[in-house]
């Protein structure tokens, strides 16, 4: 398994198939507006397709994970990226709210497949500094995902209507199902040897049996809870209050992007020198620092864009370190259940997620405030989490393999 790791073909479509979720959020968001003009609803109800496809990919992880471990990774994969596909077709049809929404919750529960599945991939083949460094270019190739996707969104929503970024959607979809046929091969053999039920139960056990498992999860869903919360609200944000033109909105949201990229490629240079916890360090002592500026906006609520915009990258950039370091701690002492750990990891965050951005649609009154608080208040709280990781490990202590 060890030569996947080299294998270009393998790497990219895993890193594809991670950014599934942020394609599809992404790319629809300079459309909300549009869509919900034109299903006559409204912009905070039009929001709620990034809180119905995030439940989605919530709820379909588990199962994916499960099936995955008795059955093998291909099978699983492809059931999900035709799920995904049709759903799409769908959301580009779709003349209601309600169907809109429907139809995304599903296309949710068809890219979990792809989001949980791809990390259970790296820990079959691979664990500790090297499972690290393969997640970090998995987050540089799916981040150029929301780097890419806003701008794409923009621009066809400008040109050709907001049903066009729906359309792109759906044809990814047919991508990943030919990627998944042609570039990934089997990394887990099939295991039935006690019931499903049963193996669920155990593997749920075993997960939060390891405090190193628990600490990573949080690690990976606190800041998620933030920065979802702000993209959510983004498309509001930057083309209502701010008042920026929607072709621009994509170039805005793109620099967002481009600071995981950075920290996600400084992360991987990074790891030959430090460990996976020093670094998760750093990327929590970014993140807490852009939180504490987001506040004193929020606090005075300033309209400096550029001030603004900068913490928000800022605490992106430190996300890079976070996110993939953080997955490799959780998934690292459990490699016989890493499709159910993913999965475990994934469903937490994604739940989260979720609830977070419905949160930030109920609670947008066109402010500067109610756009980044739940931002400011993650933040914050993962410094805290870090902070208190010897007590959140007890007598354990981090082991990377």
């Amino acid at each position: 398994m060890n030569n996947l790791l080299n294998k270009r073909s393998f790497v990219i479509v895993l890193g594809c198939l991670t950014g599934l979720g942020a394609l599809t959020i992404d790319m629809s968001l300079p459309s909300i507006p549009d869509m919900a003009a034109s299903l006559t609803t409204t912009i905070s109800i039009g929001q709620q397709i990034v809180g119905v496809f995030i439940a989605g990919i919530a709820i379909g992880q588990i199962p994916a994970g499960l099936i995955s471990d008795r059955i093998g990774r291909i099978p699983v994969l492809i059931v999900g990226m035709v799920i995904f596909t049709a759903a799409g077709i769908i959301t580009s049809l779709a003349n209601n709210i309600e169907i809109m929404l429907i139809a995304r919750f599903f296309q949710g529960i068809g890219a979990s497949v792809g989001i949980v599945l791809s990390r259970a991939m790296v820990r079959d083949i691979a664990s500790g500094i090297q499972a690290a460094r393969l997640l970090s270019i998995m987050v540089m190739i799916f981040t150029v995902t929301p780097i890419i996707a806003p701008i794409v969104g923009s621009y066809l929503a400008y040109e050709y209507g907001w049903r066009s970024t729906f359309v792109i959607i759906t044809l990814f979809g047919f991508l990943m199902i030919v990627g998944v046929n042609k570039g990934l091969v089997e990394t887990k053999k099939p295991d039935k040897t006690n019931k499903i039920s049963r193996q669920l139960i155990e593997s749920i056990t075993t997960f939060f049996s390891y405090r190193q498992s628990i600490l990573g999860m949080l690690l990976v869903v606190l800041p998620s809870i933030g920065f979802m919360s702000l993209i959510t609200g983004s498309a509001s944000l930057i083309i209502e209050i701010f008042k920026f033109p929607v072709e621009m909105f994509g170039f805005i949201f793109a620099l967002a992007g481009i600071s995981t990229l950075l920290g996600s490629m400084l992360n991987r240079k990074m790891l030959l020198q430090y460990s996976v916890m020093q670094l998760t360090g750093a990327g929590v002592a970014i993140i807490t620092i852009a939180s504490i500026q987001l506040t004193l906006i929020a606090w005075f609520n300033s309209e400096n864009f550029f001030w603004l915009w900068s913490c928000v990258c800022l605490f992106m950039f430190g996300n890079g370190f976070v996110v993939a370091n953080a997955t490799a701690v959780a998934l690292d002492p459990v490699p016989k259940i890493s499709g159910v750990a993913a999965s475990i990891v994934g469903t937490c965050q994604n739940l989260s997620t979720a609830i977070g951005s419905i949160v930030a649609s109920m609670i947008y009154n066109g402010t500067v405030l109610n756009s980044i608080i739940l931002m400011c208040i993650f933040g914050i709280i993962t410094f805290v989490a870090y902070l208190l990781r010897s007590r959140i490990l007890g007598d354990q202590i981090i082991y990377m393999s």
